[in-house]
């Protein structure tokens, strides 16, 4: 059996869904303590000026405990502006419309904890790929763990801004998903 742990991630990247499709079981790792600039509240888009990052903020202090107590901050309009990146980028893109009542309730719904957050988010990204794959918590999982190492190949798909800034690789599944849309999971 192949097991791949993964933390948690905001619309984790290609190479996070990569390891996730290809693995037998996915461990999340619920017991970890939230660590700061890292993709457990923050993705990668392509935009008309290139990366950028889209990051969740966090309630200062609550990061200091395990991941599934990190709350997420409702200061701001942290939703709003990326829910407008997100359509910026992506407006254009083939799959967007086909997508975008799936994706936008993540970005007018509160929320609290982060973990939580992602979590959905995952549920929503699989189901969205056609994927079923099987994961539990690694705080469950009683099991040795030999954890697979799968190389990741990023093969050039279209992009929407491919021809401004030349494929990105490894940006947030977001960008496969709305570019691709159904051959996403072709790709993983």
């Amino acid at each position: 059996m192949e097991i791949a742990t993964l933390p948690i991630s905001y619309f984790g990247s290609v190479e996070w869904y990569q390891s996730l499709y290809r693995a037998d079981l996915l461990l999340i790792d619920d017991e970890e303590r939230f660590q700061k600039q890292t993709f457990r509240n923050r993705c990668e888009i392509a935009t008309a000026g290139g990366r950028q990052n889209l990051t969740v903020p966090i309630v200062h202090g609550s990061g200091d405990k395990n991941i599934r107590d990190t709350l997420i901050s409702t200061h701001g309009r942290w939703q709003h502006q990326h829910w407008y990146a997100i359509q910026s980028a992506y407006g254009e893109s083939p799959f967007f419309m086909y997508y975008a009542d799936e994706l936008r309730p993540f970005f007018e719904k509160t929320w609290r904890y982060l973990f939580d957050f992602d979590m959905e988010i995952v549920e929503t990204c699989c189901r969205l790929l056609d994927i079923e794959p099987k994961i539990t918590m690694k705080s469950a999982f009683s099991d040795e763990i030999t954890p697979i190492e799968t190389p990741h190949v990023f093969r050039r798909y279209y992009q929407v801004f491919e021809q401004r800034h030349g494929f990105q690789p490894n940006l947030s599944i977001l960008d496969l998903l709305l570019c691709q849309g159904p051959e996403s999971v072709l790709y993983l």
